[in-house]
């Protein structure tokens, strides 16, 4: 089993940064895919920044440039910097990992960008 807790966000204003952190516990050394998403009111949840399997970094177009993802092996532990915020980055941000083909979720953490 895999746990993960996010925590960082809140209210912050547009142009402002919140920086997010995902706490794994269980199985962190085994995963083989980890990254956040995000969920907007009325909208699908969507990729914002990921580490994939293949070693490769992913971001949403929307988030190039303003969002830097980042981990640390050993407080297993990965982070979601946001610099620049917008009011269309307002949602709910869950980190998600893939281990032994199934795929664990967090309960999510509020961002609020107030313009």
């Amino acid at each position: 089993q895999v746990q993960l807790v996010e925590s960082g966000g809140g209210l912050v204003q547009a142009g402002g940064s919140l920086r997010l952190s995902c706490a794994v516990s269980g199985m962190a050394s085994s995963i083989n895919a980890i990254g956040w998403h995000r969920q907007a009111p009325g909208e699908q949840r969507e990729l914002v920044a990921a580490f994939t399997s293949f070693g490769s970094t992913p971001y949403a177009d929307s988030v190039k440039g303003r969002f830097t993802i980042s981990r640390d092996n050993a407080k297993n532990a990965i982070y979601l910097q946001m610099d620049r915020l917008k009011a269309e980055d307002t949602a709910v941000y869950y980190c998600r990992a893939n281990f032994a083909g199934r795929v664990f979720w967090g309960q999510g953490t509020q961002v609020t960008v107030s313009s």
